[in-house]
């Protein structure tokens, strides 16, 4: 194992063309999914926390169940809507990047939205209040709570990513594993490894676990800072010495 893995390292630091191909696609892909998706899912999951109607918990269980759905079935589901049979073929859009953008939004969003849900309905519910009573708009009291709850935004966010870049199934199903075209860190792993080849496999492994990395520790800075600041909140909350109490 040594000697690949020296080989992988080299391979990465004189910028090899097909390997950073690979990793530009996958980047490129997953980001454009997740920028996609974040707006939608962040105001689909305050709406369900600041919303009651008929089927609400229903729909709620509906999007929970979501977090556990295999990759591997959302790129099948995909597949039959955009092959040349499906309802969708005119737009030709199989074994493309546009496809594979389609499968990780649709997996990313229920992570994203959930995440949202949850950190709204456990902020403070005197905010919203607060903002509405001062005059400020729905959509302006809205944000505001959103602001409130900005770490755990930003862990939902980073969660979604950490999924998309690492998802093999709906990749390969509606990507097709092209290479210097829809070949991802994941499928070209899966790829090399299968024709024995470790040192690309090594090599992108390191990526995606260098990916991981940054995406864990910058999850672990949010939820810091987020705890930072609901204490620094509490000190200074009405009846704290040497402040007046008042309206945020």
């Amino acid at each position: 194992m040594l000697e690949p893995t020296r080989e992988a390292l080299y391979r990465l630091a004189s910028l090899d063309p097909a390997l950073w191909t690979v990793i530009g696609v996958s980047m490129q892909v997953s980001l454009a999914a997740l920028a996609i998706a974040t707006p939608f899912a962040v105001a689909g999951g305050y709406l369900l926390a600041m919303t009651r109607f008929p089927g609400r918990r229903l729909l709620v269980v509906l999007l929970q169940s979501l977090l556990s759905l295999p990759t591997v079935v959302i790129g099948l589901l995909l597949y039959l809507l955009l092959s040349r049979q499906g309802p969708l073929g005119a737009w030709q859009l199989l074994f493309t990047r546009e496809a594979m953008a389609i499968g990780q939004v649709v997996i990313a969003f229920p992570i994203v939205c959930a995440f949202t849900l949850a950190a709204v309905q456990a902020a403070d519910p005197r905010l919203h209040e607060t903002a509405r009573l001062l005059g400020a708009s729905r959509l302006r009291a809205a944000f505001t709570l959103l602001r409130e709850v900005r770490f755990a935004l930003v862990a939902a966010i980073l969660s979604g990513f950490g999924r998309v870049v690492s998802e093999v199934g709906c990749a390969l199903m509606v990507g097709g594993n092209i290479a210097g075209h829809t070949r991802t860190i994941p499928t070209a792993i899966a790829l090399e490894t299968s024709k024995g080849a470790f040192t690309e496999g090594i090599a992108l492994g390191i990526v995606l676990m260098g990916v991981a990395l940054v995406v864990n520790v910058a999850l672990a800075f949010s939820q810091g800072a987020g705890q930072g600041q609901g204490n620094d909140r509490g000190r200074s909350g009405p009846g704290a010495p040497g402040r007046t109490a008042g309206v945020p």
